[in-house]
Parts: C-alpha cells; structure tokens; sequence
C-alpha cells in the first residue's frame, strides 16, 4: 500500500505513465469496456451507449434525453444515436413530453424490457468475474472511491481550478 509520502514523492518526480491515476483508470475502463461491448455487441447487437441507454430506462422509467445525459454522463450526440438505434429496433419507444413540449420521453418497450431481461444477467455475470478476486470491503471500497474521483472531476470541469504548484 503507498503511503501520503510516497504520492507527494511521485508528485515531485517524473511523470511515470503506469503510475498515472488517470492512465490507469482509462486502460482498466477501457479493457473492461471493450470486454463487454464485444459480448453486448455479438449476442444481441447492442453498443455499450445503448445498453446504457436501455439499462437507465429499466431502472428509472421514462426519461428525455437531456436526463439520460445527466444520469449517464454520455454526451448528447451519443445519446442521440443510441436512442435512435434503439427506436429503430422497436426497442425503445418515444412519447411527447407533457412537461416541455420541445422534448420527448424515451421509454422501453415490451421487445425492450424483454432484452434487458436477457443481458442484465450476462451483466451481472461478467461483474462477478471481474471482481472475483476482490474481497467485499474493496469492492464497496472501490466503488466509494469511484464515485469520489468522479465528483472531484465534475467539481473541476464546473469551473474550479485545481491549485497547481510548479
């Protein structure tokens, strides 16, 4: 385990790529990704922005796309083509907004909640693999940290600017 010695000496030192916070939460997001959008994509011809999109619309119900945005973190151009994929398949279904008219609410429909169905077990399945090796504490632990990391980022893109010292 690194201690707060150890981190304040990688901060005066060289950049080490591997040592990297970011780096290595984007190489293990994207080995983790990949593995899965490969599995979403050959068994039921799904992207991992419209798995999202149908995984969000069964646990929340309907959404517009402005709220799926918030709720995912996907830009809205990606929610856009995962929406209109999915509506293509019939697997997700569009209704006026009666709160704003100049949007619509998504929603799955009977074929989408039945593909849900199939895949949130191979989910589930692929999330227990992943974390086999964990003990239950670092799992929570992990997850804590995740949602930390991710606060402190959106705090940092809402404005604020990290204090730097060269």
């Amino acid at each position: 385990m690194t201690g707060a010695g150890e981190a304040a000496q990688d901060v005066a030192g060289e950049l080490q790529l591997d040592a990297y916070l970011p780096y290595r939460l984007s190489v293990a997001s994207n080995a983790v990704s990949g593995l899965i959008a490969r599995a979403y994509e050959d068994r039921f011809g799904l992207s991992v922005p419209q798995w999202r999109l149908v995984c969000v619309l069964a646990e929340d119900g309907g959404r517009t796309q402005r709220g799926i945005v918030a709720r995912t973190g996907m830009d809205k151009v990606t929610v856009s083509r995962a929406a209109r994929g999915l509506t293509a398949r019939r697997l997700i279904g569009r209704t006026a907004n009666k709160a704003d008219g100049r949007s619509h609410v998504l929603a799955l429909t009977a074929e989408g909640r039945a593909l849900h169905a199939q895949i949130a077990p191979l989910a589930l399945a692929y999330e227990a693999a992943l974390i086999a090796g964990l003990a239950p504490g670092e799992v929570a632990q992990m997850k804590r940290l995740l949602m930390r990391l991710q606060a402190a980022a959106d705090a940092l893109a809402g404005g604020q600017t990290p204090t730097v010292r060269i």
